[in-house]
């Protein structure tokens, strides 16, 4: 938990930010779709940010004829870098390096599914590890294995310093592709293509990058979940601002097999993480009492609202109970056969 005096230092920070508004965090709106270029798009959602509760609304389109949906207008540089900030790093990293090293049997999951295909890769390139958790967990399943890491923030050369991967390589993919071009036996993007500003350019830095015969490891959040009509808003991986496109499963079979891919395994009920019914209750208690301290917030909430929040989020327990129940035992053994698995893996092999 962060320390008033960590969010008091930041506050001026983020006040001088904030002083000329959010609309400069955002390019022009688009007018065609980024993956298909056609021009039938309507809204699907409108939300704000529902996880750091920093000011500003998003709006995701989606395209009428291929589907694909996307945020519009998209953040620029500037606006990335403002909601990035203190969500993975900072202010953030400890919660969210507890999220995610508390994922181990997820982790050895993903790392099973590539068995069937290659049981014994060389080598193997996780893009966007975060902190590394998922090599150090893959390694138990694959012990013969070289993990190396690529990531655009710190996280990376943390995961190497905690002997997470062997090698950490900090950037942009595509930048760094032409320097790894046909090293890796298995390149892994779990959960970054959506964060990714061209999800095109990615792909083919992955082509470059896996050699002949290798393969290609994707899981992305599924936009065809029923769940993502159902629950709306509070459907934990719209995750705005931070998710930036999201490609529904024909898309990118397509997209893949004119790379010079062919899709090997397509899984739904095997990537589904079993949380939507608690994180949309959480994320709608969250949103309803009053904010706990940030310092993007002109000052630090007094007693009253501290304790109405603490008495809203205790009356909200039995709610957070029934979820996280029906997502285990009701709703998982379901989840591809009622079509609410919220992920979808593919692995493709390199031509």
């Amino acid at each position: 938990m962060s320390k008033p005096s960590e969010i008091e230092a930041l506050r001026p920070g983020y006040r001088k930010d904030l002083a000329d508004g959010v609309d400069r965090f955002f390019e022009p709106r688009r007018t065609t779709c980024p993956w298909c270029r056609s021009g039938r798009l309507t809204t699907r959602l409108r939300t704000t940010d529902l996880l750091q509760h920093k000011p500003g609304r998003f709006v995701l389109d989606q395209c009428q004829d291929c589907r694909h949906t996307f945020q519009n207008p998209r953040l620029n540089e500037t606006g990335l870098e403002f909601y990035y900030r203190d969500f993975y790093d900072g202010l953030g990293e400890q919660k969210m390096s507890g999220t995610f090293g508390g994922r181990t049997t997820m982790y050895r999951g993903r790392a099973q599914s590539m068995v069937p295909h290659d049981p014994t890769p060389k080598n193997w390139l996780d893009v966007g590890t975060g902190h590394g958790h998922f090599c150090e967990a893959a390694r138990e399943v694959l012990p013969g294995t070289a993990f190396d890491g690529l990531d655009f923030t710190d996280g990376v050369q943390l995961a190497a310093r905690e002997g997470r991967v062997e090698h950490a390589y900090r950037g942009a993919f595509p930048d760094l592709a032409p320097d790894l071009a046909g090293r890796y036996d298995v390149v892994s993007m779990f959960h970054y293509l959506e964060h990714s500003t061209d999800p095109d350019r990615e792909l083919r830095a992955a082509h470059e990058t896996v050699r002949p015969g290798g393969h290609l490891l994707i899981e992305v959040p599924d936009p065809e979940s029923r769940y993502a009509r159902l629950l709306g808003r509070w459907w934990l991986p719209w995750l705005q601002p931070q998710h930036l496109h999201f490609i529904p499963v024909a898309n990118l079979r397509e997209r893949l097999t004119a790379l010079g891919f062919t899709v090997v395994a397509e899984q739904h009920a095997e990537a589904h993480d079993p949380v939507d019914l608690l994180a949309a209750v959480w994320l709608a208690l969250d949103h309803t009492a009053p904010p706990e301290d940030a310092p993007w917030l002109p000052a630090a909430p007094g007693a009253l609202r501290r304790t109405l929040r603490a008495a809203l989020l205790i009356a909200g327990i039995p709610a957070l109970v029934t979820g996280t129940l029906l997502d285990r035992f009701a709703v998982r053994p379901l989840s591809h056969r009622l079509r609410v698995a919220n992920a979808y893996r593919i692995v493709a092999r390199r031509d």
